[in-house]
């Protein structure tokens, strides 16, 4: 007689990792969302309505920095604590931080969870999933302390000691995460980096904070593992790593030359590096975006889109998927039989993947900014400025966020999330069970090109 019981039974309602992080920021959303409506949360003591506070909550938990209120000058000294709480949480992400807390807690992780936390990072392998979760959380720690205490003296000697710590923790974190909030606006609403355009230490050290946090974990624990031996570095990290120093050096020579040129040498050279890096994907900007030519906004959009490397706080498509994609070009016009980099092949799936996020977050750029510009009436200049801002989580704006209307502020909303928690993930959640294996049809041929 059978001892199976009714319990034994796995639930019908598991959910998948894709699903768990879905969820996962949306819960951090609304949460911050109830948090931000407080009236404690404003500066002048009042409830934010429904609309403004779920905007930003959004913003501040997909680390995207597009923002519709002034962070200084509208939220209350709580209210900046809960941003800079959901631009944490979001920045090493829902699953790294419950994670942490069951941890904490001496909970037991399941093999479920670690299937989650593997997905959530981009990690190789499951195998030592927990260690390197641990990795993420120590090195998240010692880069955000370290770029505090640098930028520390500058703030402190702006706006004393108590505002000038806050301000370099908050800054610090923000940058890390490529959240791209400030604390800035005394020196004007929305004036991000500006006033701090031609201080090498502030614009240096947040240069650094963007490329660290957006150069991934997994590319730091072959940089700690192998020091500068680059030949032992996995596949992903060699390719990240080039393609960082290719997408800061063209940039900033482009910008260099062809945006800058009437500026003082010390303001051109901070300028270029600054607008190079910060579009990949932080959202501080040290310049006016208005002032830009149509090939500047063209090139700070591309980079936008492009983003910073998986397993990442950066958002975008990520360097991978378009090395892979521009790599799997090359071979076919050299007639390879697979595209291959460093001695390595390229599988099938991988570039399959890589067009698919390219099409999915192509298409929701440039439909989000068709859409806004029919409803906001404004040229598509902007609006697609501003969408590719939000699909790829980066915050950079032309100005148009704070006056649009509600619908197109929710547009930018869904933007954001599908941008934080990946086109892929979304869509993978939502099937939920492979399709059985069929026998393949037969091959024909259809003319590309």
């Amino acid at each position: 007689m059978s001892t199976y019981k009714d319990s034994d039974k796995p639930s019908k309602f598991t959910l998948t990792g894709s699903q768990t992080i879905l969820i996962g920021f949306l819960m951090l959303i609304l949460a911050g969302t109830a948090l931000l409506m407080l009236p404690i949360a404003s500066k002048d003591r009042t409830a934010t309505s429904f609309t403004d506070a779920f905007f930003t909550a959004t913003s501040a938990s997909c680390v995207t920095g597009l923002i519709v209120r002034d962070t200084q000058s509208s939220w209350s000294l709580f209210g900046q604590a809960v941003l800079l709480v959901l631009i944490q949480i979001g920045g090493m992400g829902v699953v790294t931080i419950t994670t942490l807390l069951s941890a904490l807690a001496g909970r037991k992780i399941g093999l479920s969870t670690r299937s989650t936390m593997q997905e959530a990072v981009s990690a190789p392998n499951l195998g030592g999933i927990v260690r390197h979760m641990n990795f993420i959380i120590r090195g998240t720690i010692i880069f955000e302390l370290v770029g505090a205490i640098v930028m520390s003296p500058v703030f402190i000697s702006s706006h004393g000691v108590a505002k000038g710590i806050w301000y370099s923790l908050f800054t610090s974190i923000s940058a890390f995460c490529n959240a791209g909030f400030d604390l800035n606006g005394s020196y004007g609403s929305f004036s991000s980096m500006v006033p701090y355009a031609d201080n090498p230490v502030i614009v240096i050290t947040l240069s650094a904070l963007i490329l660290t946090g957006g150069l991934g974990f997994i590319t730091w624990k072959d940089i700690r593992d192998h020091g500068l031996k680059f030949r032992y570095y996995s596949t992903q990290s060699k390719l990240i790593i080039v393609c960082e120093l290719i997408l800061v050096a063209v940039p900033f020579l482009l910008l260099f030359f062809f945006e800058y040129q009437d500026l003082p040498y010390k303001s051109r050279i901070l300028s270029s590096l600054f607008q190079a890096i910060t579009p990949r994907t932080a959202g501080f900007n040290t310049t006016d975006y208005n002032n830009f030519s149509d090939a500047g906004i063209a090139l700070t959009i591309l980079l936008m889109l492009v983003g910073g490397a998986p397993g990442s706080t950066a958002g975008g498509m990520k360097i991978t998927t378009v090395a892979i994609l521009f790599i799997a070009t090359l071979s076919v016009f050299r007639r390879e039989k697979a595209p291959s980099v460093f001695k390595r092949r390229i599988p099938l799936e991988t570039v399959e993947s890589a067009i698919a996020v390219f099409i999915l977050d192509m298409s929701l750029a440039i439909g989000g900014a068709m859409i806004i510009s029919r409803i906001e009436s404004l040229p598509i200049r902007k609006t697609l400025f501003e969408s590719a801002s939000a699909v790829a989580t980066v915050g950079l704006s032309m100005g148009i966020t704070p006056g649009m209307s509600t619908l197109s502020k929710y547009l930018l909303i869904t933007l954001m999330y599908i941008g934080r928690v990946g086109g892929l993930t979304l869509v993978f959640a939502a099937i939920t069970r492979k399709r059985k294996a069929k026998g393949a049809y037969p091959k024909d041929h259809i003319a590309v090109g």
